[in-house]
């Protein structure tokens, strides 16, 4: 029997919606039935683990996810040191952890993960904050006072896959944010499982540059899981705070960073010539209207990719020429592979010692470090164009629920410059919004001496570091760790 018009519309809608309905279930991020958690029986102590062989985690809550961790006594920091990998699978991610100087039996946690959004945060830890650095690769590390464990436990994370240490036996891989949320979130709640001092202390997430997209899913998806991991058992995280330095929360506000920290008087005198900044001024409107139309209103892979290649040509290539730093506009770069500091040369040189290598852990088969993954980085940025979804709307359900937010950025920093975050947090739309806008700029002191400027409602806060460039833990190791030593005891800078 042939159907009318109407009933072939009508099917066709159902068969659509059907399909539709399937596909978004089947693309939910969907934890494992609960499976009975008799029997688990918890590492108990840090103690217990030896330098020879590596001690295996799990939790029947997560199936999927595995954590290998041994002693490591690489680094002179004065601490106790550990590293393993989060095993999911096939899929391997590297991390080291470090406990407080101060009390690790009392003190929160930090987590943190360099940007890239495949650097290694091997960088961090040896060049930023970490209780040790590495500035001559044959002389191994050297103790660091300015750490940023003074006062709390600390991981250093390489991930997504592919960055650091990280890797997968078959070559999978994962090219956004959300994915790569799913086994941070498990590996957090595995090691406080089974290390259950920890249990019920402050969690931080921290990180710089790509860490502003990553940070905020990676904080949501910790949140969200703990209803799941109370019924499996385990303490809920008591996740208290994010802290993004020169963050690429959202593209857009950073783009219009890029003219005015060239053509005006934002962190030093103009850079650029009167002429070449006459051409970008034109260039702004069109570059800041595409983004927004093919990125943030209706994100478009194909228009959000070539706004982004429009505004990078119109803002970035000028600044290139000039032959700067990209992370401190007041320097040259200085390296050789395109982090612009020579202490990273030393580190990649340090972490290829077959000595270091094998004190760490690392699998043989990952013998060779590099600093930053490529490959996986062009991954995130090509058709998934995961930095041009951004981050915001995560933060603003983060700061309704009372996560506390610090969004820091150094004022020297080109790429993730202090302006873009400025406005990413005073046009965030949250409960305090107008509370938060209303309060002015301020200066924030460290021994007397101004250190940058701020402003704070609620649980929002914004800094800049004054001298600091977009790895402000190297360039004001002082005062990035007063800082975070008032965040983490709940003082206004």
């Amino acid at each position: 029997m042939v159907k009318s018009f109407s009933e072939k519309f009508t099917m066709a809608i159902y068969l659509a919606t059907h399909a539709f309905i399937a596909t978004s279930l089947a693309s939910q991020t969907v934890l494992p039935p609960l499976e009975d958690s008799y029997g688990f029986t918890p590492t108990g102590s840090l103690n217990m683990l030896t330098e020879a062989t590596f001690t295996t985690l799990h939790h029947p809550a997560f199936p999927s996810h595995r954590v290998r961790v041994k002693k490591s006594d690489f680094c002179d920091g004065g601490v106790a040191s550990y590293t393993g990998y989060i095993d999911i699978e096939a899929r391997h991610l590297f991390f080291y952890f470090f406990e407080s100087r101060n009390n690790p039996d009392t003190d929160d946690m930090i987590f943190w993960t360099n940007g890239g959004p495949a650097c290694s945060s091997s960088m961090g830890l040896f060049m930023e904050l970490g209780p040790c650095r590495v500035y001559n690769a044959e002389n191994g590390t050297v103790y660091h006072p300015e750490s940023w464990n003074s006062n709390a436990n600390i991981f250093f994370v390489d991930q997504p896959i592919g960055a650091g240490f990280s890797y997968a036996d078959y070559g999978e891989s994962v090219s956004t944010t959300e994915e790569a949320a799913k086994d941070v979130a498990a590996f957090i709640a595995i090691f406080f499982a089974h290390f259950s001092k920890f249990q019920g202390r402050g969690l931080h997430l921290a990180g710089e540059s790509y860490a502003g997209r990553l940070l905020p899913v990676f904080a949501a998806a910790i949140y969200d899981q703990n209803q799941y991991i109370v019924q499996a058992g385990i303490a809920p995280i008591n996740l208290t705070s994010l802290m993004i330095g020169n963050g690429m929360t959202e593209a857009p506000p950073i783009v219009k960073g890029w003219y005015e920290m060239q053509c005006s008087s934002a962190s030093i005198p103009p850079v650029q010539t009167i002429q070449t900044c006459v051409t970008m001024k034109r260039k702004l409107p069109r570059c800041m209207r595409w983004l927004k139309e093919s990125c943030q209103d209706v994100f478009d892979s194909i228009n959000c990719s070539a706004a982004m290649g429009f505004c990078m040509d119109a803002f970035i290539a000028p600044y290139v020429a000039l032959g700067r730093n990209q992370y401190d506009i007041s320097q040259t770069c200085a390296d050789s592979n395109g982090l612009c500091y020579s202490i990273t040369d030393e580190i990649v040189k340090y972490l290829n010692r077959p000595d270091i290598q094998k004190a760490l852990g690392v699998d043989p088969s990952q013998s060779h470090f590099d600093s930053c993954a490529w490959d996986v980085i062009a991954a995130f940025g090509g058709l998934q164009g995961d930095v041009m979804h951004g981050s915001t709307a995560y933060i603003s359900n983060l700061l309704e629920r009372g996560i506390r937010v610090l969004v820091y950025a150094g004022n020297y920093d080109f790429a993730c410059n202090w302006i873009g975050n400025e406005y990413s947090t005073t046009t965030l739309e949250w409960i305090g919004q107008k509370e938060f806008v209303a309060q002015p700029l301020r200066e924030w002191l460290v021994a007397g001496k101004r250190a940058g400027l701020m402003r704070a409602a609620g649980p929002l806060t914004f800094a800049t570091i004054d001298g600091a460039g977009h790895m402000a833990p190297y360039d004001k190791p002082k005062e990035s760790l007063e800082m975070v030593r008032r965040w983490l005891a709940g003082q206004e800078l």
